[in-house]
C-alpha cells in the first residue's frame, strides 16, 4: 500500500483487539495506542491516543457507547465493532453531530457478509414473487458471544423483511468456538433453498475493520456510516 500508514488506536484488547494488532501492519495501519476497557473506564485523554487518526472499538455492549462518545469528544473518528448496543444508535448520531466527528459501525465487518446481505435481500424479493416459501435465519457463534440474536443475524432478517415484506424469525445457537456462521433457509412443501456464510477465522472481521478505519480516517463528514458506505466507495473507485 502506498502512503504513510494510518495511525490507529485500539479500544479493547480482547481476541478482536489482538487480531487487529497482529494484522494492522499488513493492512497499512500503525497501532499507536492500545487501551483496554478498564483504562477507558477511568477516562481517556488526547495524550492517551498518541496522535491516532481513528480508533477501532471492540469492547462490550455496556461500555461501547460511552467509549465512542469519549473518543468523539476528543475529535477522534471511531469504528465501532461491538454489537448489542444498536438501540442507542440515536445517542451516537447526536454525539457525532455535536462533536462534528465521524463514526462507522457495523454488526459484521466481513466483506463476504456484506455481499451475503445483498444476496439475501435479492433472494427474498424473488421469493415474494412466488407462493409457498417460508424463510428463517439460523445464526451460530462461539459460546462467549454475548448478544443473541447477533447483530449480523438481525441485519440479515431486516434485509429479508425488506424483500419479503414480512418478519422473519431468527434462531440463535451458541456453541464451542465458532467464529460465526449465518444461514438463510427458504422452505417450501417439497423443496428447500439454503444460503450460508461461514467465517473460518476471526481475522476476516479484523481485516474488514481495518479497511473501515482506513476509509473513515480520510476526513469524512460528521455522521454515522456503515460498511455499505465503504463498499459503495470502493465500487465507485474501481
Amino acid at each position: 500500500m502506498s502512503g504513510a500508514p494510518v495511525r490507529v488506536a485500539l479500544i479493547g484488547m480482547g481476541r478482536m483487539g489482538r487480531a487487529l494488532d497482529a494484522l494492522a501492519p499488513e493492512r497499512g495501519c500503525e497501532i499507536v495506542a492500545r487501551l483496554d476497557a478498564a483504562e477507558m473506564a477511568h477516562g481517556v485523554t488526547a495524550g492517551d491516543l498518541h496522535g491516532a487518526q481513528v480508533a477501532i472499538e471492540f469492547t462490550t455492549p455496556e461500555s461501547s457507547v460511552r467509549n465512542a462518545i469519549a473518543l468523539l469528544q476528543l475529535g477522534c473518528p471511531v469504528v465501532i465493532g461491538t454489537t448489542g448496543w444498536s438501540a442507542q444508535l440515536p445517542v451516537i448520531e447526536a454525539a457525532a453531530h455535536t462533536a462534528q466527528c465521524a463514526v462507522l459501525w457495523s454488526p459484521n465487518f466481513s466483506i463476504g457478509v456484506q455481499l451475503f446481505l445483498a444476496i439475501a435481500e435479492d433472494a427474498a424479493t424473488r421469493a415474494r414473487q412466488v407462493s409457498g416459501f417460508d424463510a428463517h435465519v439460523v445464526e451460530t457463534h462461539h459460546i462467549a458471544k454475548l448478544d443473541a440474536p447477533s447483530g449480523t443475524g438481525i441485519a440479515i432478517a431486516e434485509r429479508l423483511r425488506a424483500g419479503l415484506e414480512r418478519d422473519v424469525p431468527i434462531t440463535s445457537v451458541r456453541t464451542g468456538s465458532v467464529p460465526g456462521t449465518h444461514e438463510i433457509i427458504f422452505d417450501a412443501p417439497f423443496e428447500q433453498i439454503r444460503l450460508v456464510h461461514e467465517a473460518r477465522d476471526r481475522r476476516v472481521f479484523a481485516d474488514g475493520a481495518l479497511t473501515a478505519a482506513r476509509w473513515l480516517a480520510d476526513a469524512r463528514a460528521p455522521r454515522v456510516y456503515t460498511m455499505r458506505d465503504v463498499l459503495a466507495a470502493r465500487q465507485a473507485n474501481s
